[in-house]
């Protein structure tokens, strides 16, 4: 036992702990080389991962059943998991995804080494921190491969929407109208109104179905000249415009002529709140007074698509996706859903927080995230990283998708409940497709602009 007094956990940490938001994230780290274990156990106890006082305690409850974190030491040999068979990474995964639950006997974290595929996954429950924080922590124990003493660049700079919000009384009228009707329609999904069930819906019970997962591979580059073609688009329009373009495609494909054209099709997205965007300063979020501070520190973004059949213009699913994540970045949506849920677990405990929040991801159809990751290559215990990649453990939704870019490609890892959406390869392509099809469409655009 640490000498240290028991710490409380903070509301979002004890929503995730309820059973029915119970979540674990999954980072899955590919190297170039086969993985020396003895040597990446070392690098993990030297390094400030295990120096942080969340990832060497344990939980336990009080006499009130109320979640506290108490330190302890840390077995290495307890937390590291080698595997050795064939399994592909991604069965792996999804095998882990809704069926492993992390053993409340040591701290909540793990590291399996699939060996056979020159591959490590990192299970953190989501109690520890949010997927800003704990990435942004695995990536303090890298190195830059170019330069071994070099830490990996964080992706940083401040938010600029904000004097956008209040340089005018105009922008200031609109920033508080729009935030009015997000906290009704938040009310509202987490009470009755849902969308119209398809063929990727899920819904309640849905997160104890089995899982399959696939990958769909970017080009960074590929996204930046679709980003090009829109002016003021960002890569996170051009992301949610392929995932609108691809789910159409994808729909076509499972209930041809089946579905209205312009049907509303919601995702749920979560987004960092923090004061700087993207990964963060690890000596920042490790301060208490901080804006940037550890923890789970976002917010919930209510993010609706529509159907389209085949045919539209390519580009016009970014130019719908800019123009609604436009209004979203005017509004006070993420901070008043962090707030909205501080609030629910403050005055009536984490059930109702924790089935208000389940309520408004059955009346949701997806969960989509993006984490932008190193520019540059970087080696984890000596070890060159192939690739970087990011998912959660099941949820209600029969479709979950997290991006995550690395040197030049980005990796969506597609975590689907196998019942409902046999085919996640097949909605990869779809994704894929559509990307490509977006930048031939923005390279012809700049032929008959220069044309011209």
């Amino acid at each position: 036992m640490g000498s240290h007094p028991d710490e409380p956990l903070t509301p979002a940490g004890r929503l995730f702990l309820q059973p029915q938001m119970n979540t674990i994230i999954h980072c899955v780290v590919g190297f170039e080389r086969p993985i020396d274990v003895p040597k990446s156990k070392d690098a993990v106890m030297s390094s400030i991962m295990v120096r942080h006082p969340r990832f060497r305690s344990v939980l336990v409850r009080d006499k009130r059943g109320l979640e506290h974190w108490r330190e302890t030491g840390v077995d290495i040999d307890r937390h590291f998991v080698e595997v050795h068979d064939s399994t592909s990474v991604n069965d792996y995964v999804a095998g882990l995804s809704f069926s492993s639950p992390l053993s409340e006997d040591k701290p909540l974290w793990e590291v399996h080494v699939l060996a056979e595929h020159r591959c490590a996954v990192f299970r953190i429950h989501h109690a520890l921190g949010d997927g800003i924080s704990l990435v942004s922590m695995l990536l303090a124990g890298c190195r830059l491969a170019h330069d071994p003493e070099a830490l990996p660049a964080v992706a940083g700079g401040k938010r600029t929407e904000s004097a956008g919000r209040i340089g005018s009384l105009r922008g200031l009228l609109k920033m508080v109208l729009l935030s009015i009707l997000f906290v009704f329609e938040f009310l509202l999904r987490a009470l009755w109104v849902s969308d119209r069930k398809t063929a990727i819906s899920g819904g309640a019970g849905v997160e104890l179905w089995p899982r399959k997962l696939a990958t769909a591979t970017f080009s960074i580059d590929d996204m930046k000249a679709v980003k090009r073609a829109i002016a003021g688009a960002t890569i996170n329009d051009v992301l949610f415009g392929v995932v609108s373009s691809g789910l159409s495609r994808y729909l076509d494909h499972r209930s041809p002529n089946a579905l209205p054209e312009g049907l509303r099709i919601t995702g749920l997205a979560m987004v960092n709140i923090r004061r700087q965007p993207g990964l963060q300063d690890l000596s920042n979020l490790m301060k208490s007074n901080s804006g940037t501070r550890w923890g789970n520190k976002f917010g919930m973004l209510l993010l609706p698509t529509y159907y389209h059949k085949g045919g539209a213009d390519p580009l016009s699913y970014v130019k719908r996706a800019k123009k609604m994540i436009d209004s979203k970045k005017l509004s006070l949506e993420g901070h008043f859903s962090y707030k909205i849920g501080n609030l629910v677990m403050s005055w009536f405990g984490a059930k109702v927080a924790c089935l208000l929040n389940y309520r408004i991801v059955c009346n949701t159809t997806f969960t989509i995230s993006n984490i932008v990751g190193p520019t540059e290559k970087i080696t984890l215990a000596d070890n060159p990283v192939a690739y970087l990649r990011a998912n959660t453990s099941s949820l209600p939704h029969a479709l979950t998708m997290h991006m995550m870019s690395y040197a030049g490609r980005a990796d969506m890892q597609i975590l689907v409940a196998k019942d409902i959406i046999p085919d996640p390869e097949l909605l990869a392509k779809c994704f894929e497709d559509s990307l490509l099809e977006m930048k031939e469409a923005a390279l012809t655009s700049k032929k008959t602009l220069k044309d011209k």
